[in-house]
């Protein structure tokens, strides 16, 4: 009975990801073709939810929807879904349109795809994507929606530029530090010569994004998601990708770098200078703390619990660059396949901690405190008992609770996070750790 229900999920349907994803992009307007409460809830559960970030240019209560009743199921809603794509474009001024499906129109068989390409000649142009609930989680819609972008709107192009690339992995919304991270990424990939097409980066545009297929590569910083778009990539534009972890701190930031070198050409001179610089930097502002940190003596058993994307990087960089001890990795979400899996536990085996953290695929927020106490020996009235503690845990709000009956720090990062508000900080990169520095560390002085 335990694994017949999702308990306190950390990500919507595919419908809530494709909307989420839809108002990132620059000016894009999504069309919801659903029933009314859909696209509104769905989006207050990431404008809310991921620190506060808000609906942007054209969501939340603003989302176009057909707003389909028991009659449209009963008789079909495509002709209430084109009339709500001509009443769009009439008042909403965007610069790309979007219709994404819910459940209820994909279980009758409304021809979504059909009523859209009446108006593939309108410019702006209308997209589709199939994003109905039950095709998964947020990260299915992100994915359906980028996808539909690269085999349907950007221009195919035999000529690359080497020294652009694609990158992929970060989903609006469920990544809490979205934007801050693409943009840590961006200043990093420069400085090594390199020109970065993002979807939602600063300085964005639809037309810009229209030219991705020139680039050269896709780098992918996930182990699972994102995928399907580098190879709608792959196969409609000729262009490869490489799969690589989001890069948090000393230890990850020089793996990634040197991970890339070889696959983007970049010269080992430039290569090596960069590294020498951000770690130079990254260690003058460590130094004025580590007298500090040694003295109140800040080591801590360590729990994360993020989804899969988040959840080694975060290890590794507690683990190797703040000499923590890792206990426990809660990974809210698994691979789809065996191989899979086991690529992705062999990447702790990387860790130096002289303890290797425990790891477990757990999609359920309220097991954690389970998992805790199991992964520990406990107290039978012993004389002298080794508690698992001082205790940090960084995972998302909803774990607030737990982290206070453990008596533990925490930290909220992955989603939802709602006890935060989030702007412009990302955690990616040289620079991104030492935003996660500080963060942990104010977690531990902020009752003094």
């Amino acid at each position: 009975m335990e694994n017949s229900f999702i308990e306190r999920a950390k990500s919507s349907c595919a419908l809530g990801g494709a909307i989420a994803t839809i108002a990132a992009l620059p000016r894009a307007i999504p069309i919801v073709h659903a029933s009314g409460g859909c696209a509104q809830t769905l989006s207050a559960t990431y404008n809310l939810g991921s620190g506060y970030k808000g609906a942007g240019y054209c969501s939340g209560t603003m989302t176009p929807t057909s707003n389909i009743t028991e009659n449209n199921i009963v008789f079909g809603g495509e002709d209430r879904l084109e009339e709500q794509i001509e009443a769009t474009l009439r008042v909403m001024d965007g610069d790309l349109y979007f219709v994404v499906t819910g459940c209820q129109v994909e279980i009758i068989g409304d021809n979504a795809a059909s009523v859209t390409s009446r108006f593939q000649d309108r410019r702006p142009p209308v997209l589709y994507a199939s994003t109905p609930g039950f095709l998964g989680d947020g990260f299915k819609g992100y994915e359906a929606v980028l996808s539909s972008l690269a085999k349907d709107f950007i221009e195919r192009s035999a000529k690359k530029d080497k020294k652009t690339v694609n990158i992929l992995g970060f989903m609006p919304g469920q990544d809490v530090f979205c934007r801050g991270n693409i943009q840590n990424l961006i200043f990093l990939l420069n400085k090594l010569g390199l020109q970065v097409n993002s979807f939602f980066g600063d300085g964005e545009s639809i037309e810009k994004i229209k030219k991705y297929g020139q680039a050269a590569h896709t780098l992918v910083f996930s182990p699972i998601h994102g995928y399907q778009v580098a190879e709608a990539f792959q196969e409609v534009h000729d262009i490869p990708y490489l799969k690589v972890d989001l890069p948090i701190g000393d230890t990850g930031t020089e793996s990634f770098l040197r991970q890339i070198a070889g696959p983007l050409q970049i010269p080992k001179a430039k290569l090596e200078a960069v590294i020498a610089e951000e770690r130079a930097l990254y260690y003058s502002y460590f130094q004025r703390f580590l007298e500090i940190t040694g003295d109140l003596d800040y080591q801590r058993y360590a729990v994360v619990s993020s989804d899969i994307t988040y959840a080694f990087p975060l290890t590794q960089y507690v683990s190797e660059d703040l000499g923590w001890i890792p206990h426990l990795v809660l990974v809210n979400e698994e691979p789809d396949n065996e191989e899979d899996s086991a690529q992705y536990r062999k990447k702790y085996e990387s860790l130096t901690a002289n303890v290797s953290p425990k790891l477990v695929f757990e999609a359920n927020t309220g097991q954690l405190l389970r998992h805790v106490k199991e992964s520990w020996p406990h107290n039978h009235n012993e004389k002298y008992y080794n508690q698992l503690s001082p205790l940090f845990i960084i995972a998302s709000s909803l774990e607030g609770s737990a982290a206070q009956k453990l008596g533990a720090n925490y930290l909220p990062v992955s989603y939802p996070v709602t006890n935060r508000a989030v702007l412009s900080k990302g955690y990616a990169g040289y620079r991104g750790g030492l935003n996660l520095a500080e963060d942990l560390y104010s977690s531990l002085v902020s009752n003094r």
